[in-house]
């Protein structure tokens, strides 16, 4: 199933998109949850009522409910997630970050996987993305594929982890590198670089709609791999191109991380980090190792993001700045000569 939050007249709601039309859950079945999270929580049963109607839906079945499917109606799929975690799995895209740096490969990245927490607040779906004057030093986008969960859980094992995801979305985690590489001096974490804007969309497709792109995880990892293709697009202009199943550590190796000693919940959303070639700060790192005068790339008011991943659908945005000349990069303490 592909699953959807769709906004008709000032009401969000659920809904299923099919041959791509939304059609609303609760209207033609009461007891389906009218919002995401609730669905999420009693998720074996609110998703086998959903496939019923699903099947209603295929067989001809409540044609006057259908609304056409547009960036203009939808929401995230999970407008409210409990929790928002974003993963570091993709060595392709770790190791040449650290080479464009100077710097060798970090040997941990193969011993466990890991992953920090954003802002679930700044969860969004499609359409603009507003961004503060400071966002604009090194705005970048990342391409990502995400989980959300529909099961709580407590110390889950990678082999029995995968059972806890209710679906698949496609994350771009929004990034304001100038702000991030700032903060990261201080070895916290990335805070103000990463809390604006995290998108996930266009909608919740569910595992078993995935079951033809099933790959074998790669030697010595647990888990669900899927062979889906991702791209991105600024502008029309294709940037990026990789795949899901380049992940080196799967989804269920994250989420046994996650789970060990604290409890996960219906309604977490988990990135997988970028994929290699995923973001500007990447790709110009490698164009300037390749060619001194490369021009560096980063988002601009006005761009369209544009990213696509196999079985996932497309999630387009625009950057939007906003109206306002505040700045925090200037509230910035500097050394003075007598200090």
């Amino acid at each position: 199933m592909k699953l959807v939050t769709f906004k008709t007249n000032d009401l969000a709601q659920t809904g299923i998109l099919v041959n791509n039309q939304i059609f609303p859950l609760n209207t033609i079945n009461p007891n389906i949850a009218i919002n995401m999270r609730d669905m999420l929580n009693d998720w074996d049963n609110q998703s086998a009522l959903a496939k019923a109607v699903e099947a209603e839906i295929l067989a001809g079945n409540h044609s006057h409910l259908a609304v056409p499917c547009s960036d203009d109606i939808l929401l995230a799929p999970v407008p409210q997630p409990t929790s928002c975690r974003d993963g570091y799995a993709f060595r392709q895209h770790v190791a040449a970050a650290r080479r464009n740096r100077g710097v060798p490969m970090i040997p941990e990245f193969d011993q466990y996987p890991i992953f920090y927490f954003t802002n679930h607040n700044a969860i969004q779906g499609p359409g603009a993305i507003p961004c503060m004057p400071d966002h604009f030093e090194k705005l970048d986008f990342e391409l990502e594929a995400a989980v959300v969960l529909g099961k709580r859980g407590r110390n889950v094992k990678a082999e029995d982890a995968d059972q806890y995801i209710a679906g698949y979305m496609i994350m771009n985690d929004m990034s304001a590198r100038r702000l991030q590489m700032e903060e990261m001096l201080l070895n916290l974490g990335p805070a103000k670089g990463k809390d604006f804007s995290t998108v996930i969309g266009p909608w919740l497709v569910t595992p078993d709609e995935l079951e033809p792109y099933k790959i074998p995880a790669k030697p010595g990892h647990v888990g669900h791999s899927y062979n889906l293709n991702m791209k991105c697009w600024v502008n029309g202009i294709q940037v990026s191109e990789g795949s899901v199943g380049d992940m080196d550590w799967t989804f269920a190796e994250i989420i046994e991380r996650c789970a060990y000693g604290a409890d996960i919940f219906p309604g977490d959303v988990i990135g997988s980090g970028t994929v290699g070639t995923g973001c500007f700060l990447e790709l110009n790192g490698t164009g300037k190792l390749n060619d001194p005068q490369y021009k560096e790339q980063w988002l601009q008011d006005g761009d369209v993001v544009d990213m696509e991943i196999a079985g996932l659908g497309r999630l387009s945005n625009t950057i939007v700045k906003e109206d306002s000349n505040f700045s925090i990069l200037a509230l910035k303490k500097l050394p003075t000569e007598n200090a």
